[in-house]
């Protein structure tokens, strides 16, 4: 190894000293290089075994690597939704000498896809929608904690499915900027519209490649974004007007905003020089709202829609467990994590546990449960459904946490029918 590489990391990580840094990313050997799904990036990128972890590695030059890292360092502080930065590798040269390209190492976000990758024949109408609503999702919560981004994008986006939606994750941070201060109006609506553009034409991309549903119109679906992002945005930042006599609309305001997943710092209240109406306007603190309240109470760690999902169930299961008494509400997450959650997963074999994320799989097995029953007009018990949900469904799926193949095209894989008797899980 060439003395004057340079190794900055927020990590202590000794694999990343065994990487073959005096090559070029593109004649890395095979055995070093994962083979997961990636999107179109004007830099060479490779996502890289480092001993149990997986490692995104990008050549770059080292002043946009440090800015980079620096930002993705930042907005991970912020909790912002973005890739873990790991480390710059600088001052690489060849064996002859030759300098090599500074790299930038994020972490690998598991079970999580670029939009190219997530539908192996053509995406699908609601599917372009549910993308559309994530990252206009992303944008807002990138927008209120001040930073521009400037290349918003599907293929600088990582999704990973969150009950039924997408959630939204940065990947490229190289062109943004973190304000001091709060965003212009300019500068939202510029991102805005440098979405609308590279979306409509990575859609038509898509299309012109055969892996678009006819139904789909690229150009709506890259305005659908503008729109649920001012529409988030308003609900979020707007002020709203109303009588004194309608004092309840303060709580309704924070309800909407809780119900959305995002907590608030303050509210700004005020009054008009007539004195008979109130003006309001919220002060977002945070997005995650249920993610936090399922993570206390449970030790869950999940995404906004799952966790909403899963705590509606804990709400019923305690509803139906104590109707009437006034019970303390972590004794009864206690209960319904270890008889119905820990049930649920524990009954999933090892093999297809790669398929999902755990609060996905019982997000989906909680639908699965739910439209057997309907189906059935019965209340179908917890360990046939567990059962059925992996014969009918699971074990059908794709493997999510490692998929490998094509590095920008759509991933098939086979699904072996492995012999299991599910029902002695349970």
């Amino acid at each position: 190894m060439a003395a004057s590489l340079s190794i900055t990391s927020s990590v202590v990580s000794p694999e990343l000293f065994e990487l073959p840094w005096d090559r070029p990313l593109e004649k890395w050997p095979q055995d070093t290089v994962a083979a997961l799904p990636k999107g179109i990036s004007r830099h060479v990128v490779r996502f890289i075994h480092m001993g149990k972890h997986i490692v995104a590695v990008k050549e770059t030059t080292e002043a946009l690597a440090i800015r980079e890292y620096d930002m993705l360092r930042k907005l991970d502080r912020l909790d912002v939704p973005c890739v873990e930065p790991v480390a710059i590798v600088s001052g690489r040269l060849d064996k002859h000498g030759e300098a090599l390209p500074t790299a930038l190492v994020t972490r690998h976000l598991r079970f999580s896809l670029p939009y190219r990758a997530l539908y192996s024949q053509t995406l699908r109408p609601d599917t372009a929608t549910r993308f559309a609503d994530a990252l206009a999702v992303l944008l807002v919560r990138l927008h209120i904690v001040g930073f521009f981004w400037g290349d918003v994008s599907l293929s600088n986006t990582l999704f990973r499915r969150d009950a039924g939606s997408f959630a939204a994750y940065l990947v490229d941070a190289e062109t943004g900027e973190l304000m001091p201060g709060s965003l212009s109006d300019g500068q939202r609506e510029n991102d805005l519209e440098i979405a609308r553009v590279n979306v409509a034409g990575e859609l038509l991309d898509l299309q012109a490649g055969g892996r678009l549903d006819e139904d789909i119109d690229p150009v709506a679906i890259a305005t659908s974004i503008l729109n649920s992002y001012r529409s988030l945005w308003n609900e979020l930042t707007g002020w709203e007007s109303f009588d004194q006599s309608e004092r309840w609309r303060i709580s309704e305001r924070v309800q909407r905003l809780n119900q959305l997943g995002f907590d608030i710092e303050n509210l700004t209240i005020s009054s008009d020089d007539s004195g008979t109406r109130l003006n309001i306007q919220p002060k977002v603190v945070d997005a995650g709202h249920h993610t936090r309240r399922l993570l206390r109470l449970t030790g869950i760690d999940a995404g906004e829609n799952q966790a909403r999902r899963l705590l509606n169930d804990l709400d019923s299961f305690r509803a139906l467990r104590y109707p009437d008494d006034d019970v303390d509400e972590e004794m009864v997450a206690h209960e319904w994590l270890s008889e119905v959650y820990d049930k649920v997963i524990r009954a999933i074999p090892r093999e297809y546990r790669g398929k999902l994320e755990a609060a996905e799989i019982f997000h989906q097995w909680l639908e699965h449960r739910s439209g057997r029953s309907q189906r059935e007009d019965r209340d179908v018990p917890l360990k046939e459904s567990v059962a059925s949900y992996i014969e009918e469904v699971l074990q059908h799926r794709r493997d999510e946490a490692l998929i490998t193949g094509p590095p920008t095209e759509a991933i098939t894989l086979p699904n072996p029918t492995i012999e299991v008797n599910w029902r002695d899980r349970v």
